[in-house]
Formats: structure tokens, sequence, C-alpha cells
């Protein structure tokens, strides 16, 4: 089973997904693929209450670019955490969109059960820089094509999940 976790930043989404995997993978300790690179402080603070907020409850994983190959690794459900920092990488590294866009399509057709969680940017004005918008649409794509391949689909605001899916 496939779930997406989709909203805006702070609004809770990364621990509804952490709560639901941890009740979903019932006594088998989940993994925790973490996508994020270090590049400044505040990053690192940030990176930091995820880490002290999951304790020892996950097997954690670390990749920020080669999300299907560590994927591999893992040998029962998955908490991705998150997709919207890995698009992030991907075109921090210059990959191309459509070898991002085949990835991800190749990460949804792995068998095991996974929770992937999606920051919702494409609620706000367009921007003026080339760059944010080139991320802001590859990222409803992104979330497109999560949410045709997942099962559920929560959209997160204030701390609470609303079932779209």
């Amino acid at each position: 089973m496939k779930t997406l976790f989709i909203g805006g930043i702070k609004s809770g989404k990364s621990r509804l997904a952490e709560a639901y995997i941890l009740k979903q993978a019932d006594t088998n300790k989940p993994y925790y693929l973490a996508t994020t690179e270090f590049f400044d402080d505040e990053m690192r603070t940030r990176i930091l209450i995820h880490q002290q907020r999951r304790q020892d409850l996950f097997v954690t994983i670390e990749e920020p670019v080669k999300l299907y190959d560590a994927l591999q690794k893992c040998q029962g459900p998955v908490l991705i955490e998150c997709v919207s920092m890995w698009l992030n990488n991907q075109l921090y590294h210059q990959i191309p969109e459509v070898k991002i866009l085949q990835e991800l399509e190749a990460v949804l057709q792995l068998t095991y059960d996974m929770v992937l969680v999606h920051n919702e940017v494409g609620l706000s004005v367009i921007s003026d820089n080339r760059l944010a918008r080139q991320f802001v649409d590859l990222s409803g794509k992104a979330a497109q094509l999560m949410a045709q391949h997942c099962d559920h689909v929560f959209f997160c605001s204030a701390g609470l999940e609303m079932k779209m899916k």
C-alpha cells in the first residue's frame, strides 16, 4: 500500500506520516529514508528536530539523490521524508526533469508499503524566479504522479489530515 501526505511547510505532515507508518508497520521497525542535504545551520536544526522526534523507532537511511537505489536496501515499510527535498536536490544537481520523473515512477512501482511526504507548493503566487517556477512545476507533476499511484492521499494543514483518496 502506498500513502501520500501532502501539505504546506509546518502543516504537520511529517509528524502525521510518521505516526501513520508506525501504526501500519505494527511490530516491524519501518525504514525512514531521509532526503535532505545539509546546506546550512538552519537546515541542520530542522533535521535535528526530526531526528529527535523519531528517536530509534525507525531504521534510518540518508540519501539525498539516489532515491531508487536507496530503496533497494529497504526490506519493509518505508517512509520517504521528503519527496520535495529530493526534487530540490535533483534540480540542484542539474538532473533533467524527465529523468527525475522516471525515477519517481520507478520508485512508485516498488511493491512494499510506502509512505511519501511532499510539500504542497502550488498554492501561492507565480514566482518571478525561473528556478522557483521550475521547482513548483516539477513538484506539481510529481504530486500528481504520486497521487495517481497511491492508495491513500491525505492533505495536511494545522496539524490535521483530511483524506482525499
